[in-house]
C-alpha cells in the first residue's frame, strides 16, 4: 500500500498522503498546501479527501487552503463542530480512495472528535493506522488540551475516554499493523514521544506504557503525572482551526513587503511591532537592531516563537538572511502568527550600509566561564528542568526559557553574569530578550552545556536519568 509519511523536524509534525488508481488523499496537512498539491499532480492524481485526526492544537492545519484549491472534501470524526463546510464521519464509516479503503475509528481522548483511520489495501488487507494524536511511538496523547477550549472537559473525563478508546478500538487490531501518528519527539503533544516515527502496533502492545493491562484510574495517574502546562497559542490555534483562517497565500503577500532601512525603522516606531530577527544566533550577535528579538529559523523556530510570543496577531517585523523572507512568514503562519508586516530588504548588511544603530552580544568559550565562575560570576542554565535536573553545572541557577519572564528579577542588574542552554540557540533567544528588556551585563556560553560537558575543569552534579527517559 502506498502511505507516504511527509515529516517536519522543526514542528515534530507528520502529514500522510496515500495515492491509488486516479485518487489521493491528505492526512493532517501543514499550512502551507503547495507541495501536496504538486505531489498528486506528479501521480496525475486527484485529491478527493482530506482527512483531520483532531482540531489540532500545536499547528494551524491546511485543510481550508487545500479543499478550496483541489475541490477535495474535509473529513473529521464523530462530534466535530467545524465553522465550515466538512464531512463529519460516522464512526465505523468506509471512505474510497482508488481502491483502498479507509475505515473512520472513532478514539476520543486526546479530544472528543479525535478519530484513527484504519487503512485498508485493494486486496481487503488491513496495512495501518493513521492515529493523529491517539497514540504515539512510546506515548499517547495528552488529555488535558480540549479543556483549554470547552471548560467541563477536565483532563481526567478525557484521560478515561482515552482508556477505552486505546482498550476497545486500538488494543483489539492486529499486531502487524504500521502505527502512523501525527508527531514524533519534540512536540508537547505528548510527555515521552520516541525519536521513531513509525512502528508496529504488536511492539507497541509491548513496549508503549500507555497499552499496559491496568485498571482505568491507575492509567489515568500515570497519563496525568508529569503533565506540564501546554504552550499558550495551543488554544489559539485549535480555535483558527476550528473557525477557520486567511489563506496562506494573503499571509505570504502581506508579509513579503520589501521594506527600506528608512522604511522599517518608520514602520517599526509607527506600529509596534515586533522585531524577528530569524538569522542563526552567531550571526546575530555580532550585528543587530537594538530591540530585536532572535529566534533562528534552523532549529524549533515556530515552537520557541508559539512559547514566547504571547499575541498570536502581534505585528511583526522580520529580519532575515537574504532569500530566507518566505520560509520565515510560512513557518510563523504554521503556528497561527499571521501578521507578519514586512522585512528588512537587504538584510542586516542594507541596515548597517545605511548607518543605522547596531547591537552585539558577547558570546565566551567554556574555559573563560569556568575561570570567571571560580571569581565568583553567576550562572544562569535556562534549559528545561527536567535537562536541568538530570545533570547541570555546580553552582548554576535554572531559569528555564520558557518561563524567562518570570525569573527576571533573578538576573543581577549590576554585575556580570553568564548564560548557556543546551548548545547555544535557546540563550541566544534568552539574551536577545534580556537585551530588549534593558540588561547589558551578561555574556553567552558559546556551544552550552555540550561544551561544558566536554571540560574536565568542569565540576558537574551526577548524571541522573530523566524521569522522561525512565
Amino acid at each position: 500500500m502506498k502511505v507516504e509519511q511527509i515529516y517536519t523536524g522543526c514542528i515534530a509534525h507528520a502529514a500522510y498522503y496515500i495515492e491509488s488508481n486516479g485518487e489521493a488523499a491528505i492526512f493532517d496537512p501543514l499550512r502551507e498546501v503547495q507541495p501536496y498539491i504538486d505531489k498528486a499532480n506528479k501521480d496525475h492524481a486527484k485529491i478527493k479527501y482530506v482527512f483531520e485526526t483532531h482540531f489540532h492544537a500545536d499547528f494551524v492545519s491546511g485543510h481550508l487552503d487545500l479543499a478550496k484549491k483541489t475541490g477535495a472534501t474535509i473529513v473529521y470524526g464523530p462530534t466535530a463542530k467545524p465553522g465550515f463546510d466538512a464531512l463529519i464521519a460516522e464512526d465505523n464509516q468506509l471512505f474510497k480512495v482508488g481502491d483502498y479503503t479507509i475505515k473512520a475509528l472513532h478514539t476520543p481522548g486526546h479530544t472528543m472528535e479525535s478519530t484513527t483511520y484504519l487503512l485498508i489495501d485493494e486486496h481487503q488487507n488491513q496495512h495501518g493506522i493513521i492515529t493523529g494524536d491517539t497514540l504515539f511511538i512510546g506515548d499517547v496523547g495528552r488529555p488535558d488540551l480540549a479543556q483549554h477550549v470547552i471548560e467541563d472537559l477536565t483532563e481526567e473525563k478525557l484521560a478515561a475516554h482515552l482508556y477505552d478508546s486505546l482498550r476497545n478500538k486500538i488494543l483489539p487490531l492486529a499486531d502487524h499493523l504500521i502505527v502512523y501518528p501525527n508527531h514524533g519527539a519534540g512536540s508537547a503533544c505528548g510527555k515521552m514521544m520516541s525519536k521513531e516515527t513509525t512502528d508496529t502496533l504488536g511492539n507497541q502492545k509491548e513496549t508503549n506504557y500507555a497499552l499496559q493491562d491496568m485498571p482505568k484510574e491507575e492509567f489515568i495517574e500515570k497519563l496525568l503525572e508529569g503533565l506540564t502546562a501546554p504552550p499558550g497559542y495551543f488554544p489559539k490555534n485549535v480555535l483558527m482551526n476550528i473557525q477557520g483562517y486567511d489563506s496562506i497565500d494573503d499571509v505570504i503577500d502581506r508579509g513579503q513587503q520589501p521594506l527600506s532601512p528608512d522604511a522599517f525603522e518608520a514602520a517599526a516606531n509607527e506600529t509596534g511591532a515586533l522585531l524577528l530577527d530569524t538569522r542563526e544566533a552567531e550571526t546575530f550577535k555580532d550585528a543587530f537592531i537594538p530591540n530585536s528579538i532572535n529566534i533562528g529559523l534552523d532549529n524549533n523556530f515556530a515552537m520557541w516563537v508559539g512559547e514566547l510570543i504571547p499575541d498570536i496577531k502581534q505585528q511583526i517585523l522580520l529580519i532575515t538572511d537574504p532569500g530566507k523572507e518566505e520560509e520565515s512568514i510560512i513557518r510563523l503562519a504554521r503556528v497561527g502568527y499571521d501578521h507578519a508586516i514586512g522585512f528588512l530588504k537587504g538584510g542586516i548588511e542594507a541596515w548597517k550600509l545605511a548607518n543605522k544603530e547596531i547591537d552585539q552580544l558577547e558570546r565566551i568559550e567554556v574555559s573563560t566561564l569556568l575561570t570567571e565562575q571560580e571569581k565568583g560570576m553567576k550562572v544562569f542554565d535556562i534549559r528545561k528542568k527536567n535537562e536541568y535536573n538530570s545533570q547541570h553545572l555546580i553552582g548554576a541557577e535554572n531559569t528555564p526559557l520558557g518561563n524567562l519572564n518570570e525569573y527576571l528579577s533573578t538576573f543581577p542588574k549590576n554585575e556580570k553574569f553568564a548564560l548557556h542552554c543546551a548548545g547555544g540557540y535557546r540563550s541566544m533567544i534568552a539574551a536577545s530578550m534580556l537585551k530588549q528588556r534593558g540588561w547589558d551585563n551578561f555574556v553567552d556560553v558559546r556551544g552550552g552545556f555540550d561544551e561544558i560537558l566536554e571540560n574536565e575543569e568542569a565540576k558537574l552534579t551526577e548524571y541522573v536519568c530523566p524521569t522522561s527517559l525512565l
